[in-house]
């Protein structure tokens, strides 16, 4: 019975385990593969082998993405597939689970259906996506951005790194500039199974998330132009400080989340300042701010008066504030009818359910604009992501598989249209 169907967990966490080998962090459990590095071309690798084992057909586009597609027996190949999967690359001190769990559960959906000869009417793909971490080269979702054509390849190619390499130069130089065209073609659905990386569902005792929909997001690089001073003999009214103003941003955005309140969240997660030395006050910082949330109207209320605050603040303290964007996407919500798939699958397979949002951007948030779709969410120990320590058990990525294993298995058997 297709119903009693079940994945195989300790082959999923047998390539979970082995994927995690390449970029090792040493004396951990993470591992570090950001985009369009050597780890990442190893990685690639691994899963690009592991699709050819499963006769998958495998087809690479201009942006680099790797999408490998299997058709059983009886499925019509015309068709178009139902689509799953993730990333493959990690932030630089990542962990084993995110984004690859997402793809490498795709691989072993596709392998209990071909050793257990079910052919659904609908092709299934299982994708991974370059550069979603955004991590070295932004936006983050880079690559099924391009995918769904919200961004142009050309401009894609040209984007310089935190390294100062351009994208399309490292996407040649590991060897991953497929001839595939961009945008790409049109799935069925999409369903990307993902770590919650937060702490809702421990919390809650509850073993799956339904995902309803996922934040809005907001990066931007902001530069403050001050004066470099001696330390010592510099008065404090006659200072053009540009670490002073830095703190000031981070500590608004800070107090800005807190009295937006509600899912409203803002992060500074990177500042530089120059000359970067003990007794000279500083003439330049560049800093980065995350601002995220569920409402798009909030998200850009607090926009507006971050900015607003830099301007009073650049009049204040006699210094110059620009502010250049890295990433802007509206906040997306999916498709009830696969939700409702996702809730009705756990519960059928006595898996405790809840529909919640999710806090951080995914590649299913991009191609929500093209195909019904949908997430899946298994816990996170202690809420930790993109950190080394980051864990979810065997067991809890068993039931998520296993939900994903159903519900791609519904939507292949359904007719199109």
């Amino acid at each position: 019975m297709v119903d009693t169907l079940r994945i195989n967990s300790g082959r999923l966490w047998g390539r979970i385990d082995e994927l995690a080998q390449v970029g090792a962090i040493i004396g951990t459990d993470g591992c570090s593969r950001l985009a369009l590095t050597d780890e990442d071309k190893e990685g690639r690798n691994l899963v690009f082998t592991w699709m050819e084992d499963l006769g998958m057909e495998i087809v690479i586009d201009g942006i680099g993405n790797v999408i490998g597609t299997w058709a059983g027996n009886g499925t019509d190949k015309t068709l178009p597939p139902v689509m799953t999967g993730s990333h493959i690359d990690t932030v630089r001190t990542g962990g084993r689970f995110d984004g690859n769990l997402g793809v490498l559960a795709g691989l072993e959906v596709v392998e209990t259906l071909a050793e257990n000869n079910i052919s659904p009417f609908h092709p299934i793909a299982v994708g991974f996506f370059t550069g979603e971490e955004g991590a070295r080269f932004a936006p983050d979702m880079l690559g099924s951005l391009v995918y769904v054509g919200g961004m142009s390849l050309e401009s894609a190619l040209d984007i310089e790194g935190i390294d100062g390499k351009r994208l399309g130069d490292e996407l040649e130089r590991i060897g991953y500039r497929g001839a595939a065209p961009c945008p790409g073609p049109v799935p069925k659905a999409f369903v990307e199974l993902h770590i919650e990386q937060g702490p809702v569902l421990e919390a809650n005792k509850t073993s799956i998330g339904a995902v309803d929909s996922v934040q809005g997001i907001s990066w931007a690089e902001i530069t403050i132009e001050g004066q470099s001073n001696h330390a010592g003999t510099t008065p404090m009214h006659m200072r053009h400080d540009a670490g002073f103003a830095a703190a000031q941003i981070a500590a608004f955005v800070r107090q800005l989340a807190l009295e937006v309140g509600g899912d409203q969240v803002g992060t500074v997660g990177k500042i530089d300042l120059h000359p970067n030395l003990v007794n000279v006050v500083a003439s330049k910082a560049v800093m980065t701010v995350d601002l995220r949330n569920t409402d798009e109207e909030l998200l850009k209320n607090s926009e507006s008066r971050l900015n607003e605050f830099c301007l009073s603040l650049s009049e204040s303290e006699h210094v110059e504030i620009t502010s250049k964007p890295l990433a802007r996407f509206e906040p997306v919500s999916f498709a009830q009818e696969l939700i409702d798939g996702v809730i009705k699958v756990s519960k059928s397979l006595g898996l405790s359910v809840q529909q919640m949002t999710s806090g951080a951007g995914h590649d299913a948030q991009m191609f929500a604009r093209i195909c019904p779709t949908s997430m899946i969410f298994v816990p996170s120990k202690d809420g930790l992501s993109h950190n080394p320590a980051e864990y979810t058990s065997q067991e809890q990525i068993m039931d998520g598989a296993n939900v994903l294993l159903q519900l791609l298995l519904q939507l292949a058997k359904e007719q199109s249209g």
